[in-house]
């Protein structure tokens, strides 16, 4: 702030000048302070008071303090002291320091300085001639002499002169109103841009319109040229057809003439009546013609169907003009998945009006980019038709992920969204820990689900028992205990029609039990070797088998008859059997699909040799076509597989099990929600992840 000028050059009376030359010079208050008004000695600002400016011999100016306590501190010569600045020998006058000369041009600039600031700074109405004080903590205004109002707290608050308050407030004023400005700026800016496509939006709705009512008019000028010249050519037919009997009248009538010519003149009885029997045959003939062979029957018929009244109904609904009250700035993204590695991760977008209602139509253009660590993302945008958009992605690495969503080209409220992506999923459930009770497990072999009971069936082998939990809750709701899950060598189970069907590869039975233990069926071969798995389908109550020992798979039929053997003693260490009524899915060190004959059908997701293998397959039936679910172990990283189910197949999703990952998953079951729940055999527990 410049709040004073002075007069720094001034020339008068001198005699080669006609006139005076006058230089006005405007210098920053606080640089003319520090330089003109302070003493040089101990920096305070002169006054009238205890610190007043003394001319001294050597021309320079101190305050009265500073020569007091100079001239005190002289010891050798009382009567003298050096200046502070030019160590010129000063002589003390008879009344002492005090004596000396006021510095009378201080003085003034004093006086001229007080009067301006009195002129651009308010003083306290309550006591004239004070100055105002500020205090920036409690935003209040006061001078020394007011009662000050921070006697009764005992905080510290910042208080400084009014004059810099206000030259801060003035300088955040300006830079407040400069930041407004400029904000006003781009929202004329981005207002006037919306405007400019709210008018290319209409001439292309315009647009849109002609061309698809040219194209309605094309097509009823096209049914209205049909029409008539339908109408022309059955026109054409019948007068074709009567004139042709015209003619054939016109040729009749002129015989008959003929053959009437001169008959008065004829006196030959037997010529006579000759042609009065020729007459009379053509008499018949006459009376066939008589009767006009067309109709003059033409009309065209509008109302045979209700074209007319469907065209007018659907000609009613054709096209719409949509609009949306969407307000950008006001919509919200949130995360609804888990970031893993080769999982989908979903973003839902919430749409809101400018009131900040939710919507509940959508129909807005949405568009949303992804990256993973500053590389492209590709995703995918799902409008729900309710307001919400579903935006999802599959990273298939770990790292930093970022998702901008825009609306009319316009970033939503918290886009971009930022999450980290983690290298493993960790469990969304652990239950079960080492033991005998309702709530423990001792090596979980198996699982199995029951969507009818809403029940999951638990193989317990090292209890010999199979646990039922609720599927929603996990609670434990029995044990289903049977002679034929007796000797801790169960290994698989399947849910059938009437419970759960167990294999024992001990005793190379399988045996099928309902919830109240009691046997429904056994079944025994002499070709089972060493049974490990077992897969039910439930409507033909046929039963796949896997056997390590004779490396086939054994299908039986609703008697317990083998009925189709797969892999002939060629398949590996079998972890995983799933049964369809049109495919037979099995897991070694590969998925392998089979038809419903025993024919390899396609060879998937295969381990390298001897570095892992798979433990547990189930089926899904999705919207999108039926999927293979899987767990496997490669180098001792156990990872959840999700595969398509046909020939070919991709990998869907995959991705690897941490925080306290599971020592060997033995089996796994589905749930509703895209959850699968895998059993650790060596951990005595059962995790639940999602795998999509």
């Amino acid at each position: 702030m410049y709040c004073c000028s002075f007069l720094s050059r001034l020339g008068v009376g001198m005699a080669s000048m006609s006139s005076t030359l006058v230089e006005t010079v405007s210098i920053n208050y606080e640089d003319f302070n520090e330089s003109f008004l302070t003493c040089g000695t101990c920096l305070c600002t002169y006054d009238g008071g205890e610190h007043t400016p003394k001319l001294l011999p050597c021309s320079h100016t101190v305050c009265l303090h500073c020569l007091t306590r100079i001239a005190a501190s002289q010891t050798r010569d009382a009567g003298s002291f050096r200046c502070p600045i030019c160590r010129e020998l000063i002589t003390i006058p008879r009344g002492g320091v005090p004596a000396l000369p006021p510095s009378f041009l201080v003085n003034q600039l004093l006086d001229l300085m007080a009067r301006q600031r009195r002129e651009v700074i308010p003083q306290c109405s309550s006591h004239p001639g004070r100055e105002l004080l500020f205090c920036e903590t409690c935003d209040c205004v006061f001078c020394r002499h007011c009662a000050d109002p921070h006697s009764d707290t005992p905080c510290d608050h910042t208080v400084v002169p009014f004059s810099i308050a206000l030259k801060r407030m003035s300088e955040i004023l300006l830079y407040r109103a400069n930041e407004c400005l400029s904000k006003l700026g781009s929202a004329r800016e981005a207002v006037a841009s919306e405007l400019r496509r709210l008018e290319a939006a209409a001439s292309a709705a315009d647009e849109a319109i002609d061309r698809h009512f040219a194209e309605l008019r094309a097509a009823l000028d096209k049914r209205h040229s049909e029409l008539k010249s339908a109408a022309a050519a059955a026109a054409t037919h019948k007068r074709k057809l009567l004139e042709e009997q015209l003619k054939l009248i016109d040729a009749e009538k002129t015989k008959v003439e003929a053959e009437c010519s001169g008959l008065q003149q004829q006196v030959e009885v037997r010529e006579v009546s000759s042609r009065a029997a020729a007459l009379g045959a053509r008499l018949g003939d006459a009376a066939a013609l008589a009767e006009p062979r067309e109709n003059a029957f033409l009309a065209v018929d509008f109302a045979h169907n209700d074209a007319q009244h469907r065209f007018a109904e659907a000609l009613a609904e054709l096209g719409r003009v949509r609009t949306s009250t969407t307000f950008p700035g006001l919509c919200t993204l949130q995360l609804d998945s888990a970031c893993v590695c080769g999982l989908e991760v979903v973003v839902t977008l919430r749409t809101v009006d400018y009131h900040g209602e939710a919507r509940s139509t959508g129909g807005d253009p949405v568009s949303a980019a992804a990256t993973l660590d500053d590389q492209p993302l590709p995703c995918n945008v799902v409008d729900l038709d309710s307001g919400l958009y579903r935006i999802s992605m599959r990273p298939w690495a770990a790292g930093a992920v970022c998702v901008r969503v825009c609306v009319f080209s316009r970033g939503v409220r918290d886009s971009p969204l930022r999450a980290s992506v983690a290298p493993a999923a960790a469990p969304l459930l652990l239950w079960g820990a080492r033991g005998t009770g309702k709530d423990q497990l001792s090596q979980p072999v198996a699982l199995a689900r029951c969507p009818k009971r809403r029940e999951i069936y638990v193989l317990d082998a090292g209890n010999s028992r199979v646990k039922v939990l609720d599927e929603e809750t996990f609670a434990f709701k029995n044990h289903i205990v049977n002679e034929g899950l007796a000797g801790r060598s169960c290994t698989g189970i399947a849910v059938t029609s009437e419970g759960v069907v167990a294999v024992n590869w001990r005793t190379r039975t399988l045996t099928e039990v309902n919830n109240e233990g009691s046997t429904v069926r056994t079944i025994r071969s002499e070709r089972l070797v060493e049974p490990v798995c077992v897969a039910a389908d439930a409507r033909s109550r046929r039963l796949a088998v896997a056997d390590n020992g004779a490396r086939t798979v054994f299908v039986f039929d609703s008697t317990g008859n083998i009925e189709l053997e797969i892999g002939n003693g060629d398949l590996g260490l079998v972890g995983g059997l799933a049964l369809a009524e049109d495919m037979i899915v099995i897991a070694d060190v590969a998925v392998r699909i089979y038809d419903a004959e025993g024919n390899l059908r396609t060879t998937l997701a295969p381990v390298p040799k001897g570095r892992g293998g798979y433990g547990g397959i189930a089926l899904e039936n999705s919207e999108n076509g039926r999927r293979i679910v899987c767990a496997r172990s490669v180098r001792g990283r156990p990872a959840l597989l999700v595969v398509e189910a046909k020939e070919g197949g991709r990998i869907l999703a995959a991705c690897e099990l941490a925080d306290k990952k599971p020592r060997r998953v033995a089996g796994l079951t589905l749930l509703p929600d895209k959850r699968v729940l895998l059993c650790d055999l060596a951990g005595d527990c059962l995790r639940l992840h999602t795998y999509w």
